[in-house]
């Protein structure tokens, strides 16, 4: 059976992890340029390579030279993520998990990957933006379970204001609670296990880093 669950490689920074190996693991890949670099650390093999590859460099081009490729050139109207995750879901994509999309040096492209997220989340598109370090998840009316280990530091930040949230499974659960657009009430809560999340209207991005410990 094909894979409906595309990982697709982006140019920020990652930290190789087992449960990011796990994730990651029987998925259909797509590199965008310079996230090629993250193939090899992982163990996959994309299926395709896009990019205008003005930052990807001759030995991974040598190192990769097998993997077709779709050439774009630096003047376009899309970044190579957003094209990636494009021809992902014309390949029938139901899932994308966005790898080396948080951090990095360039903090207008890990915005735009969040905001990229959720427009996909919108549109019914299940997402996960991932660092090895961080996760990322869109969140919107609803109901959300994010599997973390005891002790795991997580936050929801707010891209609106949010009606009716819940938050059960943590240090400082939460129940039918309005927050304000901008309040850091949600900030730096503590996961006492798998936390569920329900949200009865706006839109948010649970952010977790399942190996930080720091609030335990």
């Amino acid at each position: 059976m094909i894979s409906s669950t595309f990982t697709i490689l982006l140019g920020g920074t990652l930290s190789v992890t087992d449960r990011l190996k796990d994730m990651v693991k029987g998925s259909r890949v797509i590199a965008a340029d310079s996230g090629m670099r993250h193939a090899q650390p992982l163990g996959l093999t994309p299926e395709l390579w896009v990019g205008d590859f003005d930052s990807a460099g001759s030995a991974l081009a040598e190192q990769w030279s097998r993997v077709e490729r779709q050439t774009f050139p630096v003047g376009k109207n899309e970044t190579d993520g957003a094209i990636a995750t494009a021809e992902a879901l014309a390949r029938g994509a139901t899932r994308l998990i966005l790898v080396g999309s948080l951090g990095g040096e360039r903090s207008d492209h890990a915005l735009q990957h969040l905001l990229h997220a959720m427009a996909l989340a919108e549109r019914g598109i299940d997402v996960v933006l991932v660092s090895g370090e961080e996760e990322a998840t869109p969140f919107l009316a609803g109901s959300k379970t994010i599997d973390l280990p005891p002790g795991a530091l997580f936050s929801v930040l707010g891209f609106s204001s949010l009606t009716g949230l819940d938050i059960v499974g943590a240090r400082y659960p939460l129940n039918d609670f309005s927050l304000a657009y901008g309040s850091s009430r949600t900030v730096s809560n503590v996961a006492e296990g798998p936390v569920a999340f329900h949200l009865k209207r706006g839109k948010a991005m649970i952010l977790a880093r399942p190996q930080d410990f720091s609030g335990a």
